[in-house]
């Protein structure tokens, strides 16, 4: 087994035991792009080894997808596949984990209308809610990780052949999401110690605002009384911790639905639906986007936040990541947000997290409402941080102290 082989290897191990945490017993769903067959086999050879009773591959390709949305009739692009969504259903049901293996290309569907992309968007969110909030409750496990199809590294290397691109991919995903180091279980573990560390903090603070500030950016966001901060692994239902996101640099919380107020600008372009939209801003009152601009994919920007009624168009998420994180130590932008989230500061139009607030899986509609927990269809994180992001945990007497200086913590755990 040469060297490479030894990391994929590693790779697998650390999604499955880190990411999923896959127990003896339980199935597995497992979503891959077609490109990375020889990876996904690794995977469930050691899955089964493990000790899965069921592995179940979900392929995609890139070239049949924009087929369907290139020519497909509208009203099928409506309609998500009743028997896909309850197939889907039945297993998060009956206890299956979830691995994501994601490279898609982010440049997909730019010529397609975006009224067809937004139609699909909205059809698969309505159809899916109820298998989505069972993630988001952590009522099951899941994980994803990158693999580097050619489109997708391509992108980020342009000024690279095929398969230099996809090596220096390999190379990036590897040393960022630590499998480079002799074990990548343990690494992981001590990583996941150091952002317990830092949300422990935070929830011992209980700031009631934050306050950020860098350029084109002066935000204010209220936060939910008894909200909680989370990051690195999480404990599900049924006792077990997970990575949700291999990599990640981030603490999270909630922001209050109706606080949110000022104007903040991206730093990194967001690939939404296979369509890139890069240099926006968006204008916040009482929580909601009452105004934004984009330099480029503005049509789609506009889509995202007229994906349902109201909340599409106020926050669901705020993250904290150091500008020194691994993927920022790269200098790249990756195109996909599993990597660019976690090389800066960041937060998201749509749903929250309902476990980011005490109890708030327990809370029905009308309860987290009344609370500040956003609810849409959609969640989408863009990133807003830079190495001249500051800022400011603002507390209930409105006494400052300052988190973060020049895109770092200021502060120590």
């Amino acid at each position: 087994m040469d060297q490479f082989e030894q990391q994929l290897h590693k790779y697998a191990d650390l999604a499955l035991k880190t990411g999923v945490n896959l127990q003896k017993g339980q199935g597995l769903i497992i979503n891959a792009p077609v490109e990375a067959i020889d990876f996904v086999q690794i995977v469930v050879e050691k899955a089964y080894l493990i000790g899965a009773k069921d592995v179940h591959v979900e392929w995609k390709d890139d070239r049949l997808t924009y087929l369907k949305m290139k020519h497909a009739p509208m009203e099928v692009l409506e309609t998500y596949p009743t028997w896909r969504k309850e197939a889907l259903e039945s297993m998060i049901e009956d206890g299956y984990g979830l691995l994501n293996i994601y490279g898609e290309d982010p440049d997909l569907l730019s010529d397609i209308e975006s009224k067809r992309i937004s139609a699909v968007t909205k059809a698969s969110s309505i159809a899916l809610k109820k298998y989505r909030d069972y993630l988001m409750n952590d009522k099951a496990r899941w994980s994803i990780v990158g693999y580097p199809t050619l489109e997708w590294a391509k992108k980020i290397f342009p000024e690279l052949n095929d398969e230099e691109a996809i090596d220096q991919l390999w190379h990036e995903i590897f040393r960022i999401a630590r499998v480079n180091q002799e074990d990548p279980v343990k690494a992981w573990d001590a990583h996941n110690k150091l952002l317990e560390n830092a949300h422990q903090y935070l929830n011992e603070k209980k700031f009631a605002k934050l306050h950020f500030k860098g350029p084109g950016t002066d935000l204010e966001l209220a936060l939910p009384e008894n909200h909680i901060w989370a990051g690195g692994a999480a404990k599900a239902v049924d006792g077990f911790m997970f990575n949700p996101n291999i990599p990640t640099e981030e603490v999270f919380s909630m922001p209050h639905k109706y606080g949110v107020n000022g104007k903040v600008t991206s730093t990194k372009p967001l690939s939404y639906g296979g369509q890139l939209i890069d240099n926006f801003t968006l204008t916040f009152k009482d929580g909601k986007v009452v105004d934004f601009q984009a330099e480029q994919g503005e049509e789609a920007l506009k889509n995202l936040l007229e994906a349902d009624e109201d909340g599409a168009k106020r926050l669901g998420e705020v993250a904290i990541v150091p500008h020194s994180s691994p993927v920022s130590q790269s200098g790249l932008i990756f195109f996909n947000t599993l990597f660019d989230e976690n090389a800066s500061c960041h937060i998201a139009l749509g749903k929250a997290y309902p476990t980011n607030i005490q109890n708030g899986s327990d809370m029905n509609k009308e309860e987290l409402d009344k609370n500040g927990v956003n609810d849409s269809i959609v969640h989408e994180d863009f990133m807003i941080g830079s190495d001249k992001l500051d800022i400011d945990g603002i507390t209930v007497e409105g006494e400052r102290e300052a988190l973060f200086k020049n895109g770092e913590w200021a502060v120590k755990f």
